[in-house]
Protein backbone atom coordinates (compact mmCIF):
# COMPACT_ATOMS: atom_id res chain seq x y z
CA UNK A 1 0.00 0.00 0.00
CA UNK A 2 3.08 2.22 0.79
CA UNK A 3 4.35 1.84 -2.69
CA UNK A 4 1.00 2.18 -4.05
CA UNK A 5 0.33 5.79 -2.63
CA UNK A 6 3.72 6.65 -2.68
CA UNK A 7 3.86 6.38 -6.42
CA UNK A 8 0.34 8.16 -6.75
CA UNK A 9 2.17 10.72 -4.77
CA UNK A 10 5.04 11.34 -7.09
CA UNK A 11 3.21 11.09 -10.42
CA UNK A 12 0.37 13.49 -8.97
CA UNK A 13 3.13 15.99 -8.25
CA UNK A 14 4.87 15.47 -11.15
CA UNK A 15 2.07 15.64 -13.43
CA UNK A 16 0.79 19.28 -12.15
CA UNK A 17 4.74 20.18 -12.27
CA UNK A 18 4.48 19.35 -15.84
CA UNK A 19 1.29 20.90 -17.15
CA UNK A 20 1.37 23.65 -14.91
CA UNK A 21 -2.46 23.38 -13.63
CA UNK A 22 -1.72 24.62 -9.79
CA UNK A 23 1.55 25.99 -8.31
CA UNK A 24 4.06 24.17 -7.09
CA UNK A 25 3.78 25.06 -3.46
CA UNK A 26 -0.32 23.71 -3.41
CA UNK A 27 0.93 20.19 -5.33
CA UNK A 28 3.51 19.79 -2.72
CA UNK A 29 2.16 20.52 -0.06
CA UNK A 30 -1.72 19.08 -0.25
CA UNK A 31 -0.49 16.05 -2.67
CA UNK A 32 1.63 14.52 0.22
CA UNK A 33 -0.38 15.36 2.60
CA UNK A 34 -3.99 13.40 1.56
CA UNK A 35 -1.69 10.58 0.76
CA UNK A 36 -0.32 10.48 4.20
CA UNK A 37 -3.50 10.70 5.07
CA UNK A 38 -4.68 7.90 3.08
CA UNK A 39 -1.67 5.72 3.54
CA UNK A 40 -3.65 5.72 7.85
CA UNK A 41 -0.74 8.13 9.47
CA UNK A 42 -2.11 10.38 12.23
CA UNK A 43 -1.42 13.65 12.51
CA UNK A 44 0.94 13.61 15.36
CA UNK A 45 3.10 11.34 12.88
CA UNK A 46 2.43 13.91 9.98
CA UNK A 47 3.55 16.51 12.11
CA UNK A 48 6.91 14.87 12.73
CA UNK A 49 7.11 14.01 8.77
CA UNK A 50 6.34 17.72 8.69
CA UNK A 51 9.19 18.60 10.74
CA UNK A 52 11.85 16.35 9.61
CA UNK A 53 11.57 17.85 5.81
CA UNK A 54 11.55 21.45 7.13
CA UNK A 55 15.12 21.07 8.88
CA UNK A 56 15.96 19.58 5.74
CA UNK A 57 16.07 22.38 3.75
CA UNK A 58 15.65 25.22 6.03
CA UNK A 59 19.34 26.31 5.45
CA UNK A 60 19.06 26.37 1.58
CA UNK A 61 16.01 27.96 2.19
CA UNK A 62 17.80 30.90 4.14
CA UNK A 63 20.83 30.62 1.67
CA UNK A 64 18.47 31.38 -1.21
CA UNK A 65 16.34 34.14 0.21
CA UNK A 66 19.58 35.62 1.28
CA UNK A 67 21.60 35.05 -2.29
CA UNK A 68 18.53 36.21 -4.24
CA UNK A 69 18.73 39.56 -2.67
CA UNK A 70 22.42 39.73 -3.09
CA UNK A 71 22.67 38.96 -6.57
CA UNK A 72 19.75 41.04 -7.33
CA UNK A 73 22.04 44.37 -6.07
CA UNK A 74 24.87 43.11 -7.80
CA UNK A 75 22.94 43.30 -11.07
CA UNK A 76 21.43 46.48 -9.54
CA UNK A 77 24.78 48.07 -9.54
CA UNK A 78 25.52 46.86 -12.97
CA UNK A 79 28.60 44.44 -11.48
CA UNK A 80 27.74 41.95 -14.38
CA UNK A 81 27.17 44.69 -17.39
CA UNK A 82 31.30 44.61 -18.43
CA UNK A 83 31.24 40.50 -18.03
CA UNK A 84 27.91 40.37 -20.57
CA UNK A 85 29.52 42.73 -22.91
CA UNK A 86 32.75 41.15 -22.85
CA UNK A 87 31.35 38.02 -24.18
CA UNK A 88 29.40 39.39 -26.72
CA UNK A 89 32.20 41.16 -27.75
CA UNK A 90 33.80 37.76 -27.76
CA UNK A 91 31.58 35.86 -29.21
CA UNK A 92 30.52 38.61 -31.62
CA UNK A 93 26.85 37.79 -30.49
CA UNK A 94 27.21 33.92 -31.61
CA UNK A 95 24.71 32.22 -29.97
CA UNK A 96 26.93 28.41 -30.80
CA UNK A 97 30.01 30.20 -29.04
CA UNK A 98 27.76 31.05 -26.16
CA UNK A 99 26.20 27.87 -26.02
CA UNK A 100 29.79 26.16 -25.72
CA UNK A 101 30.97 28.78 -23.42
CA UNK A 102 28.06 27.43 -21.10
CA UNK A 103 29.35 24.18 -20.50
CA UNK A 104 32.64 24.90 -19.83
CA UNK A 105 32.16 27.56 -17.42
CA UNK A 106 29.55 25.27 -15.81
CA UNK A 107 32.03 22.42 -15.48
CA UNK A 108 34.41 25.02 -13.83
CA UNK A 109 31.62 26.02 -11.06
CA UNK A 110 30.90 22.31 -10.65
CA UNK A 111 34.11 21.42 -9.29
CA UNK A 112 33.86 22.63 -5.68
CA UNK A 113 30.95 19.43 -6.13
CA UNK A 114 28.31 21.93 -4.59
CA UNK A 115 25.21 22.25 -7.37
CA UNK A 116 23.89 25.52 -5.06
CA UNK A 117 27.29 27.02 -5.33
CA UNK A 118 26.88 26.31 -9.31
CA UNK A 119 23.84 27.93 -10.02
CA UNK A 120 24.60 30.76 -8.03
CA UNK A 121 27.58 31.17 -9.97
CA UNK A 122 26.66 30.47 -13.40
CA UNK A 123 22.86 31.37 -13.81
CA UNK A 124 23.15 35.65 -12.37
CA UNK A 125 26.03 36.29 -15.01
CA UNK A 126 25.16 34.47 -18.45
CA UNK A 127 21.18 35.18 -17.78
CA UNK A 128 21.51 38.52 -19.01
CA UNK A 129 23.58 37.89 -22.19
CA UNK A 130 21.04 34.69 -22.98
CA UNK A 131 18.37 37.53 -22.85
CA UNK A 132 20.54 40.01 -24.65
CA UNK A 133 20.96 37.30 -27.23
CA UNK A 134 17.32 36.54 -27.40
CA UNK A 135 18.46 33.09 -26.59
CA UNK A 136 16.00 30.50 -24.56
CA UNK A 137 16.71 30.72 -21.33
CA UNK A 138 15.84 27.04 -20.99
CA UNK A 139 18.62 25.94 -22.91
CA UNK A 140 20.97 27.69 -20.59
CA UNK A 141 19.60 25.60 -17.48
CA UNK A 142 19.44 22.30 -19.82
CA UNK A 143 23.78 22.89 -20.50
CA UNK A 144 24.41 23.91 -16.92
CA UNK A 145 22.84 21.03 -15.57
CA UNK A 146 24.19 18.19 -17.83
CA UNK A 147 27.50 20.00 -17.83
CA UNK A 148 27.10 19.77 -13.60
CA UNK A 149 25.91 16.41 -13.78
CA UNK A 150 28.62 14.90 -15.53
CA UNK A 151 31.23 16.66 -13.03
CA UNK A 152 29.49 15.50 -10.10
CA UNK A 153 31.09 12.44 -10.50
CA UNK A 154 33.32 13.63 -8.04
CA UNK A 155 34.61 11.69 -4.98
CA UNK A 156 32.99 14.79 -2.97
CA UNK A 157 30.01 15.46 -5.45
CA UNK A 158 28.11 13.66 -3.56
CA UNK A 159 26.51 10.47 -5.93
CA UNK A 160 30.28 8.59 -5.62
CA UNK A 161 30.40 8.71 -1.81
CA UNK A 162 26.85 7.77 -1.01
CA UNK A 163 27.83 4.36 -3.36
CA UNK A 164 31.51 4.26 -1.75
CA UNK A 165 28.92 4.21 1.90
CA UNK A 166 26.94 1.26 0.41
CA UNK A 167 30.00 -0.74 -0.80
CA UNK A 168 32.59 0.62 2.24
CA UNK A 169 35.68 1.67 -0.49
CA UNK A 170 37.45 4.22 -0.96
CA UNK A 171 35.31 6.85 -2.97
CA UNK A 172 38.28 8.41 -4.66
CA UNK A 173 39.56 4.60 -6.43
CA UNK A 174 35.64 4.47 -7.10
CA UNK A 175 36.22 7.92 -8.50
CA UNK A 176 39.01 6.86 -10.80
CA UNK A 177 37.20 5.11 -13.85
CA UNK A 178 35.04 7.58 -14.15
CA UNK A 179 37.44 10.03 -15.08
CA UNK A 180 37.32 8.75 -18.37
CA UNK A 181 33.44 9.04 -18.82
CA UNK A 182 33.75 12.42 -17.38
CA UNK A 183 35.88 13.28 -20.50
CA UNK A 184 33.66 11.57 -22.78
CA UNK A 185 30.52 13.22 -21.10
CA UNK A 186 31.92 16.96 -21.59
CA UNK A 187 32.88 15.82 -25.35
CA UNK A 188 29.19 14.79 -26.24
CA UNK A 189 28.04 18.17 -24.66
CA UNK A 190 30.40 20.11 -26.65
CA UNK A 191 28.73 18.29 -29.32
CA UNK A 192 25.21 18.59 -28.13
CA UNK A 193 25.95 22.38 -27.35
CA UNK A 194 27.29 23.51 -31.12
CA UNK A 195 23.91 21.20 -32.09
CA UNK A 196 21.50 22.81 -29.80
CA UNK A 197 23.31 26.40 -30.54
CA UNK A 198 22.85 25.93 -34.85
CA UNK A 199 19.35 25.19 -33.69
CA UNK A 200 18.68 28.20 -31.42
CA UNK A 201 20.24 30.58 -34.24
CA UNK A 202 17.97 28.89 -36.80
CA UNK A 203 14.89 29.85 -33.99
CA UNK A 204 16.12 33.21 -33.56
CA UNK A 205 16.85 34.28 -37.07
CA UNK A 206 13.30 33.48 -37.66
CA UNK A 207 11.41 35.33 -34.92
CA UNK A 208 13.36 37.85 -36.28
CA UNK A 209 12.01 38.04 -39.84
CA UNK A 210 8.84 37.64 -38.46
CA UNK A 211 9.13 40.69 -36.51
CA UNK A 212 10.80 42.21 -39.45
CA UNK A 213 7.55 41.50 -41.27
CA UNK A 214 5.43 42.48 -38.75
CA UNK A 215 6.79 45.92 -38.45
CA UNK A 216 6.76 46.16 -42.06
CA UNK A 217 3.17 45.96 -42.07
CA UNK A 218 2.08 49.43 -40.75
CA UNK A 219 4.67 51.17 -43.54
CA UNK A 220 3.14 48.57 -46.36
CA UNK A 221 -0.25 50.77 -45.92
CA UNK A 222 2.02 53.68 -47.00
CA UNK A 223 3.95 52.50 -49.73
CA UNK A 224 7.62 52.55 -47.48
CA UNK A 225 7.92 48.71 -46.79
CA UNK A 226 12.12 48.63 -46.74
CA UNK A 227 13.46 46.64 -49.37
CA UNK A 228 15.37 43.78 -47.06
CA UNK A 229 12.10 43.24 -46.12
CA UNK A 230 10.08 43.15 -48.87
CA UNK A 231 12.85 40.72 -50.28
CA UNK A 232 12.00 38.63 -47.63
CA UNK A 233 8.46 38.63 -47.46
CA UNK A 234 6.55 35.19 -48.53
CA UNK A 235 5.34 34.95 -52.14
CA UNK A 236 2.12 33.63 -51.18
CA UNK A 237 1.62 37.20 -49.21
CA UNK A 238 -0.19 39.26 -51.71
CA UNK A 239 -0.09 43.07 -51.59
CA UNK A 240 -3.69 43.97 -50.82
CA UNK A 241 -3.90 41.65 -48.03
CA UNK A 242 -0.92 43.05 -46.47
CA UNK A 243 -2.59 46.39 -47.04
CA UNK A 244 -5.78 44.99 -45.40
CA UNK A 245 -4.29 44.17 -42.20
CA UNK A 246 -1.81 46.66 -42.14
CA UNK A 247 -4.83 49.31 -42.18
CA UNK A 248 -6.46 47.07 -39.38
CA UNK A 249 -3.30 47.52 -37.53
CA UNK A 250 -2.34 50.75 -37.58
CA UNK A 251 -4.12 52.75 -35.95
CA UNK A 252 -3.01 51.03 -32.73
CA UNK A 253 0.25 50.62 -33.48
CA UNK A 254 1.37 54.06 -33.15
CA UNK A 255 -0.04 54.62 -29.76
CA UNK A 256 1.04 50.67 -28.25
CA UNK A 257 4.69 51.74 -30.23
CA UNK A 258 4.65 55.10 -27.91
CA UNK A 259 3.50 53.55 -24.74
CA UNK A 260 6.34 50.67 -24.74
CA UNK A 261 8.82 53.77 -25.46
CA UNK A 262 7.98 55.72 -22.55
CA UNK A 263 8.28 52.51 -20.36
CA UNK A 264 11.67 51.55 -22.25
CA UNK A 265 12.56 54.97 -21.65
CA UNK A 266 11.45 55.30 -17.59
CA UNK A 267 13.17 51.82 -16.93
CA UNK A 268 16.81 52.79 -18.49
CA UNK A 269 16.57 56.19 -16.42
CA UNK A 270 15.26 54.29 -13.39
CA UNK A 271 18.23 51.59 -13.74
CA UNK A 272 20.63 54.32 -14.36
CA UNK A 273 20.03 55.61 -11.05
CA UNK A 274 20.98 52.59 -9.53
CA UNK A 275 24.35 51.52 -11.20
CA UNK A 276 27.22 52.48 -8.95
CA UNK A 277 30.09 52.37 -12.17
CA UNK A 278 32.93 53.89 -9.33
CA UNK A 279 32.12 51.38 -6.85
CA UNK A 280 32.41 48.69 -9.73
CA UNK A 281 36.25 47.34 -8.25
CA UNK A 282 34.69 47.44 -4.75
CA UNK A 283 31.25 45.11 -5.93
CA UNK A 284 33.56 42.55 -7.61
CA UNK A 285 36.09 42.62 -5.00
CA UNK A 286 33.01 42.09 -2.27
CA UNK A 287 31.88 39.57 -4.73
CA UNK A 288 34.81 37.58 -5.21
CA UNK A 289 35.09 37.51 -1.56
CA UNK A 290 31.57 36.31 -0.83
CA UNK A 291 32.32 33.12 -3.22
CA UNK A 292 35.48 32.19 -1.65
CA UNK A 293 34.28 32.23 1.70
CA UNK A 294 31.33 30.11 0.33
CA UNK A 295 34.02 27.81 -1.27
CA UNK A 296 36.75 27.47 1.61
CA UNK A 297 33.25 26.98 3.89
CA UNK A 298 34.75 29.63 6.81
CA UNK A 299 30.96 30.47 7.18
CA UNK A 300 27.68 28.41 6.38
CA UNK A 301 25.87 29.78 2.83
CA UNK A 302 23.18 31.22 4.53
CA UNK A 303 24.94 33.52 7.09
CA UNK A 304 27.21 34.38 4.14
CA UNK A 305 24.66 35.40 1.63
CA UNK A 306 23.45 37.77 4.61
CA UNK A 307 26.60 39.50 5.80
CA UNK A 308 27.56 40.10 1.73
CA UNK A 309 24.02 41.75 1.04
CA UNK A 310 24.82 43.95 4.15
CA UNK A 311 27.99 45.12 2.84
CA UNK A 312 26.72 45.88 -0.75
CA UNK A 313 23.79 47.67 0.70
CA UNK A 314 25.92 49.89 3.02
CA UNK A 315 28.59 50.30 0.25
CA UNK A 316 26.25 51.06 -2.11
CA UNK A 317 22.99 52.59 -1.16
CA UNK A 318 23.93 54.29 2.48
CA UNK A 319 20.35 55.85 2.84
CA UNK A 320 17.97 53.05 4.78
CA UNK A 321 14.83 54.14 2.33
CA UNK A 322 16.77 52.94 -0.28
CA UNK A 323 18.34 50.12 1.01
CA UNK A 324 14.60 49.13 2.01
CA UNK A 325 13.64 49.57 -1.58
CA UNK A 326 16.17 47.81 -2.58
CA UNK A 327 15.47 44.74 -0.82
CA UNK A 328 11.34 45.33 -1.39
CA UNK A 329 12.32 45.16 -5.53
CA UNK A 330 14.32 42.19 -4.99
CA UNK A 331 12.18 39.85 -2.19
CA UNK A 332 9.09 39.08 -4.21
CA UNK A 333 10.81 36.28 -5.96
CA UNK A 334 12.93 35.04 -3.23
CA UNK A 335 9.71 34.63 -1.18
CA UNK A 336 8.01 32.49 -3.53
CA UNK A 337 11.00 30.39 -4.46
CA UNK A 338 11.62 29.46 -0.58
CA UNK A 339 7.77 28.73 0.03
CA UNK A 340 8.35 25.90 -2.75
CA UNK A 341 11.08 24.83 -1.55
CA UNK A 342 9.52 24.82 2.00
CA UNK A 343 6.75 22.82 0.38
CA UNK A 344 9.39 20.59 -1.20
CA UNK A 345 10.43 19.55 1.74
CA UNK A 346 7.41 18.75 3.46
CA UNK A 347 6.76 16.36 0.32
CA UNK A 348 10.56 14.87 0.67
CA UNK A 349 9.86 14.51 4.74
CA UNK A 350 6.31 12.59 4.02
CA UNK A 351 8.05 10.08 1.42
CA UNK A 352 10.85 9.50 2.94
CA UNK A 353 10.26 9.75 6.61
CA UNK A 354 6.69 7.57 6.19
CA UNK A 355 9.03 4.57 4.45
CA UNK A 356 6.86 5.04 0.98
CA UNK A 357 10.24 5.88 -1.04
CA UNK A 358 12.03 2.83 0.56
CA UNK A 359 9.24 0.83 -0.36
CA UNK A 360 9.20 2.18 -4.19
CA UNK A 361 12.50 1.50 -4.57
CA UNK A 362 12.19 -2.01 -3.73
CA UNK A 363 8.83 -2.55 -5.70
CA UNK A 364 11.09 -1.36 -9.21
CA UNK A 365 13.30 -4.70 -8.30
CA UNK A 366 10.85 -6.67 -7.76
CA UNK A 367 8.96 -6.04 -11.16
CA UNK A 368 11.60 -7.27 -13.12
CA UNK A 369 11.57 -10.27 -14.68
CA UNK A 370 13.86 -12.97 -13.81
CA UNK A 371 16.00 -13.16 -16.77
CA UNK A 372 16.75 -9.41 -16.41
CA UNK A 373 18.29 -9.90 -13.18
CA UNK A 374 22.33 -10.47 -14.19
CA UNK A 375 21.21 -7.20 -16.06
CA UNK A 376 19.35 -4.91 -14.06
CA UNK A 377 22.39 -2.59 -13.36
CA UNK A 378 22.38 -1.95 -16.87
CA UNK A 379 18.30 -1.83 -17.09
CA UNK A 380 18.30 0.39 -13.80
CA UNK A 381 20.82 2.77 -15.39
CA UNK A 382 19.09 3.05 -18.41
CA UNK A 383 16.01 4.12 -16.67
CA UNK A 384 17.57 6.03 -14.80
CA UNK A 385 16.86 9.93 -15.64
CA UNK A 386 13.00 8.97 -15.33
CA UNK A 387 13.78 7.45 -11.81
CA UNK A 388 14.94 10.83 -11.14
CA UNK A 389 11.39 11.96 -11.34
CA UNK A 390 10.67 9.57 -8.50
CA UNK A 391 13.69 8.71 -6.36
CA UNK A 392 15.28 10.90 -4.46
CA UNK A 393 18.89 10.89 -4.72
CA UNK A 394 19.27 8.85 -0.83
CA UNK A 395 16.12 6.52 -2.21
CA UNK A 396 17.97 6.05 -5.05
CA UNK A 397 21.47 5.38 -3.74
CA UNK A 398 20.94 4.48 -0.16
CA UNK A 399 17.68 2.22 -1.07
CA UNK A 400 17.93 0.82 -4.56
CA UNK A 401 21.58 0.61 -4.98
CA UNK A 402 21.66 -1.66 -2.33
CA UNK A 403 19.47 -4.22 -3.65
CA UNK A 404 20.60 -3.81 -7.03
CA UNK A 405 24.05 -4.57 -6.29
CA UNK A 406 22.79 -7.50 -4.04
CA UNK A 407 20.99 -9.15 -6.80
CA UNK A 408 23.38 -8.84 -9.86
CA UNK A 409 26.26 -9.99 -7.66
CA UNK A 410 25.00 -13.11 -7.11
CA UNK A 411 24.82 -13.53 -11.21
CA UNK A 412 28.69 -12.70 -10.48
CA UNK A 413 28.65 -9.07 -11.85
CA UNK A 414 31.09 -7.26 -9.77
CA UNK A 415 29.96 -4.58 -7.43
CA UNK A 416 31.65 -1.87 -9.18
CA UNK A 417 30.23 -2.34 -12.55
CA UNK A 418 26.52 -2.23 -11.11
CA UNK A 419 27.72 1.52 -9.21
CA UNK A 420 29.36 2.51 -11.87
CA UNK A 421 25.74 1.45 -14.35
CA UNK A 422 23.44 3.34 -11.94
CA UNK A 423 25.95 6.16 -11.21
CA UNK A 424 26.45 7.08 -14.90
CA UNK A 425 22.39 6.52 -15.54
CA UNK A 426 21.20 8.48 -13.04
CA UNK A 427 23.73 11.84 -12.48
CA UNK A 428 23.69 13.65 -15.56
CA UNK A 429 20.25 14.04 -14.52
CA UNK A 430 20.19 15.58 -10.93
CA UNK A 431 19.48 18.56 -11.93
CA UNK A 432 16.38 18.06 -14.10
CA UNK A 433 14.88 16.26 -11.33
CA UNK A 434 11.99 18.17 -8.47
CA UNK A 435 13.81 16.37 -6.04
CA UNK A 436 16.89 18.90 -6.32
CA UNK A 437 16.70 22.00 -3.95
CA UNK A 438 19.48 23.66 -6.33
CA UNK A 439 17.76 23.60 -9.27
CA UNK A 440 14.57 25.05 -7.78
CA UNK A 441 16.70 27.70 -5.95
CA UNK A 442 18.63 27.81 -9.69
CA UNK A 443 15.12 28.69 -11.67
CA UNK A 444 14.34 30.95 -8.68
CA UNK A 445 17.20 33.41 -9.83
CA UNK A 446 15.86 32.97 -13.09
CA UNK A 447 12.31 33.26 -12.90
CA UNK A 448 11.56 30.34 -14.28
CA UNK A 449 9.03 27.37 -14.19
CA UNK A 450 10.31 23.97 -13.26
CA UNK A 451 7.76 22.21 -15.65
CA UNK A 452 8.79 23.79 -18.38
CA UNK A 453 12.65 23.07 -17.82
CA UNK A 454 11.80 19.63 -17.43
CA UNK A 455 9.77 19.26 -20.98
CA UNK A 456 12.68 21.33 -22.63
CA UNK A 457 15.92 19.48 -20.72
CA UNK A 458 14.62 16.01 -19.95
CA UNK A 459 14.97 13.66 -23.38
CA UNK A 460 17.89 15.89 -24.53
CA UNK A 461 19.63 14.56 -20.90
CA UNK A 462 18.30 10.78 -21.27
CA UNK A 463 19.67 10.72 -24.36
CA UNK A 464 23.24 12.14 -23.04
CA UNK A 465 22.82 9.52 -20.52
CA UNK A 466 21.71 6.40 -22.88
CA UNK A 467 25.04 7.27 -24.71
CA UNK A 468 27.58 7.47 -21.89
CA UNK A 469 26.26 4.36 -20.82
CA UNK A 470 26.55 2.61 -24.30
CA UNK A 471 29.80 4.65 -24.77
CA UNK A 472 31.01 2.79 -21.34
CA UNK A 473 29.80 -0.47 -21.65
CA UNK A 474 31.70 -0.70 -24.96
CA UNK A 475 35.53 0.68 -22.96
CA UNK A 476 34.44 -2.27 -20.48
CA UNK A 477 33.86 -0.07 -17.62
CA UNK A 478 30.32 -1.76 -17.10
Amino acid sequence: MLTLIGLAIVVVIVALLLSEKVSPVISMVLVPLAGALIAGFSTSEITGFYRHGISSVVQVVTMFIFAILFFGVMNDVGLFDPLIRAMVRITRGNVIAVAVGTVLISAIAQLDGAGASTFLLVVPPLLPLYQRLKMSPYLLFLLLAASAGVVNMLPWGGPVGRVATVLEMDAVALWRELVVVQGLGLALLLVLAVFLGLREQRRIRQQALKAELAQAMPAAASGSVPASVASSAPASAHPSHVDELAAALQPHAATELAIQAAAAKAADEARTQLLRPRLRWVNALVFLLTLAVLVMGVFPPGYTFMIALCVALVINYPQPKVQIQRINAHAGGAIMMASIILAAGTFLGILKESGMLNSIARALVDVLPAVLLPYMHLVIGAIGIPLELVLSTDAYYFALFPVVEQITSQAGVPSTSAAYAMIIGSIVGTFVSPFSPALWMGLGLAKLSMGQHIRYSFFWIWGLSLSLLVLTWMLGII
